[in-house]
């Protein structure tokens, strides 16, 4: 569900310090993308909706979460428009939960 390896490199790279307040804007526009995800009403702007989502998750190591984003913009690329909105919110639910529960011991 979360690459913990992945959020240790940001960590690393970014620093201690920086570590929280980047973790709460990625969360933020991670929270904004899924959210928004509704208002897409054509393929492409699910294209860009998800693509977008699959960054931000790839940045947090959502890994779960960007591979249904990938998937989701694979399809939507295709034109596909009937794509499983309520799932991807639900693998979001989860992994945020997993990673917000991990974050104290990671901010320390």
């Amino acid at each position: 569900m979360i690459d913990w390896d992945r959020v240790a490199e940001l960590k690393q790279t970014i620093g201690t310090s920086a570590f929280a307040e980047v973790v709460t804007l990625f969360l933020d526009e991670a929270d904004q993308s899924v959210a928004g995800l509704g208002d897409a009403s054509t393929a492409g702007q699910m294209q860009a909706a998800f693509h977008a989502l699959k960054g931000t998750a790839l940045t947090l190591g959502f890994t779960d979460l960007s591979e249904i984003a990938r998937s989701c913009e694979s399809r939507a690329e295709s034109g596909d428009t009937d794509l499983p909105l309520a799932e991807v919110q639900a693998v979001y639910t989860r992994s945020r939960a997993a990673f917000v529960q991990q974050l104290p011991t990671l901010t320390a």
